[in-house]
């Protein structure tokens, strides 16, 4: 069971070296200006290993659990599948339910936890693989496997990463675990921390934050939503930013910094290095101060 790209690696993982009887994904939703419909990148790879899909809007629905029975799964796998698994789905395989999931729990439960790790500045994240229970990311961990958030990792690169190691280290794991060898540790409640989904809202800026959160969330928020702010009323994209150790001229207020625009902010000037203004394709931040003749009394 899963949806996005970072399924892909397990998914492919899994079918080089068991057998699937058949893969859970969403829905595919309309995109585009012909709101043509689109599948989950799992749909995609999954027809193209010619496994057997379905696509349901909610696990309960009485056809999924058919289909369920029929498969007669040993073991379901889930890798950021975006539902919720009942009781009787986490119940009817003989070795249960198991997710690989992108942190290190028990901190960051919840739909976004590699966003979460940049935003809250962490200095490592990873893979947790888990025995699945009814909670929201609560059972008993199998396994771990940390890396560090570079300063440089955006969401996007995070992405990529952890969606190798976790099909590693889910490889490596599942032999003991289905030969019964593991020893699940529970979590420590105590410590959890979650993670909410990400609204696309929250994109926009404020640049009364200081320089250093504000840099973490155009990290955080790029591929998606997306950092932005608004200047002459035109939407702008800020796909790469940088904190400045430099008093603030005010916060909002427009300089220049090393040949890059800049702004100040409640604490610090961030230093935009990789923009788009509406209706262009990205540029870097000297490039679009060459047409930006009036930035500094903006």
């Amino acid at each position: 069971m899963g949806s996005p790209d970072f399924s892909i690696p397990t998914l492919q993982a899994l079918a080089k070296n068991y057998q699937i009887v058949g893969v859970i994904t969403q829905p595919g939703k309309p995109a585009g200006r012909g709101q043509i419909l689109k599948h989950p990148p799992v749909k995609i790879w999954a027809d193209e290993l010619n496994i057997p899909v379905i696509q349901p809007h909610r696990l309960k629905e009485g056809c999924t659990m058919i289909q369920l029975h029929l498969w007669q799964p040993d073991l379901i796998v889930v890798a950021a599948f975006g539902q919720i698994l009942r009781p009787d789905v986490l119940n009817l395989p003989v070795h249960g339910c198991i997710n690989v999931h992108a942190s290190l729990l028990p901190r960051w439960r919840g739909a976004a936890p590699i966003t979460a790790a940049i935003l809250n500045g962490d200095e490592q994240t990873g893979i947790s693989i888990m025995k699945m229970d009814p909670g929201l990311d609560t059972g008993d961990i199998l396994s771990q496997r940390s890396i560090d958030i570079e300063d440089n990792d955006t969401t996007g690169l995070l992405n990529e990463k952890l969606s190798q190691l976790g099909a590693e280290l889910l490889m490596g794991t599942l032999p003991d675990y289905l030969d019964d060898k593991l020893l699940p540790l529970p979590q420590n409640n105590a410590l959890a921390t979650f993670a909410p989904k990400i609204e696309k809202s929250v994109g926009e800026l404020d640049f009364s934050q200081n320089a250093i959160e504000l840099s973490r969330r155009v990290r955080a928020f790029n591929p998606w939503p997306g950092a932005y702010m608004f200047w002459h009323g035109s939407f702008v994209k800020i796909h790469q930013a940088q904190a400045v150790n430099k008093p603030s001229p005010g916060i909002g207020k427009h300089t220049i910094i090393k040949n890059m625009p800049a702004i100040g902010t409640g604490v610090g000037i961030l230093s935009l290095t990789l923009i788009q203004p509406s209706g262009k394709k990205s540029m870097p931040g000297d490039v679009f101060l060459r047409g930006a003749k009036d930035w500094l009394e903006s």
